[in-house]
């Protein structure tokens, strides 16, 4: 995922969203958006998201939609959600809802990084969220991003494949081939290989974090080859590699998000869980109320937003022998999740692949 997972207008309920693509929100007056001031209900005032990816995806999108919409009535703000497809539109979108008098903009994965920082100077009352970015060189007031050490749960995953995998062959398919995504393989690598080394890890790229037919036909070859267990990092593709799962008996997956769990309850064994909902619930509460600074987030174990668990529903409905066995081996998962947060198991960040 970009992401780790590319953005719709909305207001008080999911179907009441209004959804525009970034051409028909930029249609008319010279490529600006001609959005309505809102009178704030709070100080929070208006909060925009900007996501470069669709929602629908089961995954990061339709969390922080509905974590935003969730907060907003909360604390009654008006929000709206963007979907901008785009890259060449985002300097509009971001300007033309800043001109607008939103108070805060978040925004979705490293592709909207240049334009916040064009922006956000400009702007020093707007409150800019990057979720799934980069530190900035140097950190703006007014700007938090926000990153995620996804790849420590994706060694607990790698660990889990190992020790409940019958054919010793694992998997990995991302969306893209970007550094965090590296990290998250390797990671996987480095845990399989800490049980044995006879034990091997085939990692895969979709090119796409919204193409689940390339994610079925890489994870279907992959089943074929042996695999037995596949860690999915590709937001929306991740539909496409359930789907190949749940074509053969005894094949498991790691995914990401809970609404994965009813798209393969036979096969959907775990998830390295990263709650974006959750985070952008966070980052948001923090930048309409009193505790907002800006800089950089590292965002990992032990934090509410990234976890690897065992999935209540495939140890409900999986085949009997790996639930068993999953259920012998989470002890030794446990630990080694409780030693990372100590500090006394170190996983290497390794984007070289």
């Amino acid at each position: 995922m970009s992401k780790k997972s590319g953005f719709d207008l909305g207001a008080v309920s999911r179907r009441g969203f209004l959804k525009t693509s970034a051409g028909a929100a930029l249609a008319g007056a010279a490529g600006s958006m001609a959005l309505p001031r809102f009178a704030s209900a709070q100080d929070g005032g208006l909060v925009a998201l900007i996501h470069t990816q669709a929602a629908g995806d089961n995954g990061p999108i339709d969390s922080m939609i509905a974590a935003l919409k969730k907060l907003s009535e909360e604390k009654g703000f008006p929000i709206r959600t963007i979907y901008a497809q785009d890259s060449a539109t985002f300097p509009s979108i971001y300007q033309s809802l800043a001109d607008a008098g939103a108070k805060v903009i978040a925004g979705t994965f490293n592709e909207v990084a240049e334009p916040i920082k064009a922006l956000a100077p400009s702007y020093p009352d707007t409150k800019f969220i990057q979720i799934f970015g980069d530190p900035f060189d140097p950190p703006m007031p007014n700007v938090v991003t926000v990153s995620y050490d996804y790849y420590l749960g994706c060694y607990l995953s790698g660990l889990f494949g190992a020790k409940v995998s019958k054919s010793g062959k694992l998997g990995y398919i991302g969306g893209v081939s970007l550094p965090p995504l590296n990290a998250d393989l390797n990671a996987m690598k480095a845990a399989a290989a800490s049980v044995s080394p006879d034990i091997t890890v085939t990692g895969a790229f979709a090119g796409s974090f919204q193409d689940p037919a390339k994610g079925q036909e890489i994870a279907t070859q992959m089943y074929q080859d042996g695999v037995d267990y596949i860690q999915t990092d590709s937001a929306a593709t991740d539909t496409g590699i359930i789907q190949a799962a749940n074509e053969g008996e005894g094949r498991m997956v790691s995914a990401i998000s809970p609404a994965q769990y009813a798209l393969g309850p036979k096969t959907v064994a775990a998830l390295v869980a990263l709650d974006f909902g959750q985070s952008l619930y966070n980052e948001v509460s923090k930048a309409i109320g009193p505790d907002f600074k800006g800089g950089h987030l590292a965002t990992g174990l032990g934090t509410g937003v990234i976890d690897f668990v065992l999935s209540p529903v495939w140890v409900e409905q999986g085949p009997s022998d790996l639930v068993a066995k999953a259920k012998e081996i989470w002890p030794e998962i446990e630990k080694a999740r409780a030693d990372i947060i100590a500090g006394t198991l170190k996983v290497p960040f390794n984007t070289e692949l």
